[in-house]
């Protein structure tokens, strides 16, 4: 009979275990211990809340960076400041600066150079956050992740033709067309706005490209990845060599035909399917 208590009380023991496992989280878990605490013992708390909130925050944000964390709409509330932080500071800017640097490395592996290039030879650019930066867009509407992007909001501010040059980006782009590779940009933005486009690229630092193809009607209904998946392969069927692409989303390198290296900027208030 003891035997069976015991072992019954072991057992809810462990299911408790499970559950609690299972809820836990960092967050709630440190709320409810400051709520029980002294003041001296609060400030201890809130202190190691904000540091494990920190930690939380950069784990998530790493995670989408590596593709574990897929298909949000929305940055968690707690993290959109840590996220905003992260996208306005040197930090962003050196991990930027470090892509460029890995994609000019690229270029000693390649065969082409200024003057062997027999112009079949492409690169593929995205262009929000890629070449233009939203970052001014999200200040401005204090956004950053945390609400669903309007997109009439957006366009509208894209008409605005606002957008700086992400950084370091201006110098490689004419780094790669300068050694007579073809640039092609391929965007989710729609073909309505391609005037507003063209005019900010141009005040951004950025001409010279061979084509500039962006979503038409027939494209719109499409997820992004396919969308660019196809206009890839129109352009190997033409007889391009893509020696890469470098883009914000990892919708910009999905699919078939793969080119031979892919560039990932950094970028966790949103994700593009």
């Amino acid at each position: 009979m003891d035997r069976s208590i015991f072992l019954s009380l072991a057992l809810a023991s462990l299911l408790l275990g499970v559950v609690s496992a299972r809820d836990w989280n960092i967050l709630n878990q440190l709320k409810a211990l400051g709520s029980s605490s002294s003041p001296s013992q609060n400030a201890i708390v809130s202190s190691g809340l904000s540091t494990n909130l920190k930690r939380y925050c950069e784990s998530w944000r790493f995670n989408v960076e590596v593709h574990n964390i897929r298909n949000f709409d929305v940055v968690p509330q707690e993290c959109v400041s840590h996220v905003q932080n992260y996208m306005t500071s040197s930090q962003y800017e050196d991990d930027v600066e470090r892509a460029v640097d890995e994609v000019i490395l690229h270029f000693g592996s390649m065969c082409c150079s200024k003057n062997k290039c027999d112009g079949m030879d492409a690169w593929i650019f995205d262009i929000d956050d890629t070449l233009l930066s939203t970052i001014p867009y999200h200040k401005s509407n204090g956004f950053f992740g945390g609400e669903k992007l309007n997109s009439t909001k957006f366009e509208d501010w894209i008409r605005k033709r606002k957008a700086p040059a992400v950084p370091h980006m201006v110098k490689l782009y004419h780094e790669i067309r300068e050694r007579g590779i073809k640039i092609f940009l391929i965007s989710s933005r729609k073909e309505y706005l391609r005037s507003a486009t063209v005019d900010n690229l141009i005040q951004a630092g950025y001409y010279g490209w061979s084509n500039l193809i962006l979503r038409g009607l027939e494209d719109e209904q499409k997820e992004v990845k396919q969308y660019k998946s196809e206009k890839r392969t129109w352009l190997t069927s033409l007889g391009y060599r893509v020696w890469g692409v470098m883009a914000d989303q990892w919708s910009s390198f999905a699919g078939c035909p793969l080119p031979k290296r892919t560039f990932k900027l950094p970028n966790s208030i949103y994700y593009v399917a």
